[in-house]
């Protein structure tokens, strides 16, 4: 076997069940799960009467390139939202079965091996760019996100020599799990480095439409690129997805757009992949990508459970105020989040993740040699998915709150 395997790292989860195997919950008490980032509204019911109406394509091999149809909705969704001149649909778009499987394939196929190969990623972070990374022969580089910076990574503090070893930039915004939204400014600062060392700009943007402040949309890559006149999206790649947009994590429906120089050898490596995504759900996708007015909903499902959570937790625990996305960043009274999290499963029965899980202690840069303090950014803190129906999410926040009361 690959001997890169052994380099993974256990997932999240898998240590959160280690963790937690040997708590007994109170008896009597509903368990209440805020850790996967799994969204439990409804989905967007047009996507399913879609999937239903061209079942009979599942009898059809579908191109790796996917339906015209399907580019052409994603390119004039993406042109309205984020304000762009145009996308062209043939060489700037391509459908993918979901972000997840496509930032891992993009690394496989973006690292050149011959040359110093870092991927540089937000810290905490989804582990997925650093698996992805290791997996390709790579050498992840974590850029710490910590409160002094708004939970953003502090691009100034990368040294010339690193930045020249870096093929792939991750950033992640709206951030998961802090939450955190990049400036139109800061994608515009990272274009310029990517200019002058030669790396390619990876844009993780599956929580784009998740932004709590309607007047104020998550700013994109590909805006930022468009606000410079740029609009061949050199160097730039952005990744979307249905999955938190409409509420449909099984249907693996999303997208990869921007730099048509790059857009064109990763659908060859696609092609021999075998990961096009199937007929009937393509044109589920198409009727997710024509329609608004369900996002709409979802963001004000989601502006009610902050608004109630945040009520009830402010008080009794220290975190950013939410931009975006559907976590909570908060810190944990005491420090210990692992501790933390075993109790409040045995005296309230909540799930939570804890922070440390999601992030990697990662050396100082002054000295070329990491992208950190040396401590783990997500020690200390929790993420809190408040993906569940609202009564639930606010009980939850409820029982956390006496539980920490009780500890004090």
């Amino acid at each position: 076997m690959n001997p890169d395997l052994d380099a993974l790292k256990p997932y999240p989860f898998e240590r959160l069940a280690a963790l937690r195997a040997d708590v007994t919950p109170p008896e009597g008490l509903a368990h209440i799960p805020l850790t996967i980032g799994e969204p439990q509204h409804a989905p967007f019911a047009a996507t399913l009467e879609a999937l239903h109406a061209h079942q009979d394509e599942f009898a059809r091999y579908p191109a790796t390139g996917g339906l015209a149809a399907l580019r052409e909705a994603i390119g004039g969704w993406a042109t309205r939202r984020f304000g762009l001149a145009g996308l062209d649909a043939e060489t700037q778009v391509l459908p993918v079965n979901g972000t997840r499987e496509a930032i891992f394939a993009f690394v496989q196929a973006a690292l050149d091996r011959t040359r110093p190969a870092k991927v540089a990623m937000p810290n905490p972070f989804y582990q997925i760019y650093e698996g992805a990374t290791l997996l390709a022969g790579g050498e992840p580089y974590y850029l710490d996100c910590r409160a002094d910076n708004g939970f953003r990574p502090d691009l100034d503090a990368v040294s010339a020599d690193t930045w020249r070893q870096v093929q792939v930039v991750f950033l992640c915004s709206p951030g998961n799990p802090t939450g955190a939204v990049t400036p139109l400014a800061e994608f515009q600062r990272l274009i310029e480095l990517a200019d002058e060392h030669d790396f390619i700009i990876a844009s993780d943007e599956c929580y784009s439409e998740l932004y709590l402040d309607e007047a104020a949309p998550s700013p994109g890559l590909l805006e930022a690129c468009a606000a410079l006149g740029r609009h061949d999206y050199r160097r730039c790649l952005v990744f979307h997805s249905l999955s938190k947009r409409s509420n449909l994590p099984g249907l693996r429906s999303g997208f990869v757009a921007g730099d048509a120089a790059l857009i064109a050898p990763f659908r060859r490596y696609r092609t021999y992949h075998g990961c096009a995504m199937a007929l009937p759900v393509q044109h589920a996708s198409i009727a997710a990508w024509n329609n608004e007015a369900h996002v709409l909903a979802n963001r004000d499902a989601y502006r009610e459970k902050f608004a109630a959570v945040t009520e009830i937790l402010a008080p009794v625990m220290e975190f950013p105020v939410p931009e975006a996305s559907f976590y909570l960043w908060p810190a944990v009274p005491g420090g210990d989040d692992e501790g933390f999290t075993r109790e409040l499963l045995r005296h309230a029965n909540v799930s939570v993740l804890p922070g440390s899980y999601m992030g990697r202690p990662a050396a100082d840069d002054r000295m070329g040699r990491g992208g950190g303090s040396g401590t783990n950014p997500g020690s200390g803190r929790l993420r809190l998915a408040l993906v569940a129906e609202a009564r639930a999410t606010a009980e939850a926040a409820r029982r956390i709150r006496d539980f920490i009361e009780r500890r004090l």
